[in-house]
């Protein structure tokens, strides 16, 4: 199960908060023991870029082997 302050990947994308699949964020709340997470998507500069609640099936671990790639936020 993932727990609290883990980095999860997107999924999918959330159009309406600016997010693609592979975006990469931190949980920082569990709902219904891991059914549902708070997950915080911030800029490499440090800010928020969103806070979207999403279902369990929506995310995954970050793999030990995988590679953070840089792209350009979207305007909402």
């Amino acid at each position: 199960m993932i727990k609290e302050h883990e980095r999860v990947v997107l999924k999918a994308a959330i159009p309406n908060e600016g997010l693609e699949a592979g975006d990469v964020g931190t949980v920082v709340h569990l709902y219904h023991d891991g059914l549902a997470y708070e997950v915080e998507f911030t800029t490499l500069g440090g800010d928020t870029a969103a806070v979207v609640t999403v279902e369990a099936t929506q995310v995954r671990p970050v793999s030990k082997r995988e590679i953070t790639h840089a792209r350009e936020l979207t305007t909402r």
